[in-house]
């Protein structure tokens, strides 16, 4: 594979990462080939020393999501990780999709109860004390204030315990390259 064929496939297969990232990786993919260029290789040899481009960018995504993770802790960096830890991880996808959908199905479901019933709760405290609620409006108004503070408590509770599931997937996924790598990057 020539120079121009390994950058083109590797661009292909950092698609969706933030263009800067994509340039640094590029022109260091660029300097191993002038390196080589240097030391007498031809492009079809130090193309076949740095490997598949396509399972170099798999990696590299990975990477630039768990960076983008730890750099900031967000819904989209969070799900930007997740993304990436699959891509590097389709080994393994049939193994760990059974177990990472439901979990993340489950978590969207407990997120999804959890406003709705902040919602309830404020319903009860508004409307509640004009409705005749049971036990007259104190009741309805505390009810309402209760329901809204136990969906906060427990969505607090969700976030940290999906914190917790992004970074068993960020450990697993630093886990699974580092078994890989050796096979990857061969010692010469």
């Amino acid at each position: 594979m020539k120079r121009n064929e390994f950058i083109r496939r590797l661009k292909a297969g950092l698609s969706g990462v933030p263009q800067d990232v994509i340039a640094e990786i590029v022109a260091d993919y660029e300097e191993h080939f002038d390196a080589g260029a240097a030391e007498g290789r031809s492009e079809e040899e130090v193309a076949a020393a740095l490997g598949n481009p396509a399972r170099l960018a798999r990696e590299l995504r990975f990477e630039a999501g768990f960076k983008n993770w730890e750099s900031g802790r967000s819904p989209s960096s969070a799900w930007g990780a997740i993304l990436a830890f699959m891509g590097l991880a389709t080994i393994d996808i049939l193994i760990l999709l059974p177990i990472v959908l439901p979990v993340l199905g489950v978590m969207f479901g407990l997120f999804v109860a959890t406003i709705v019933m902040f919602f309830v709760g404020g319903f009860v405290m508004i409307a509640g004390p004009f409705s005749g609620f049971p036990g007259g409006w104190l009741v309805a108004i505390l009810g309402g204030l209760g329901l809204m503070s136990a969906s906060v408590a427990i969505g607090a509770l969700l976030t940290l315990v999906s914190i917790w599931i992004i970074n068993a997937l960020m450990w697993f996924g630093r886990l699974h390259y580092r078994v890989i790598e050796p096979a990857i990057h061969p010692e010469d």
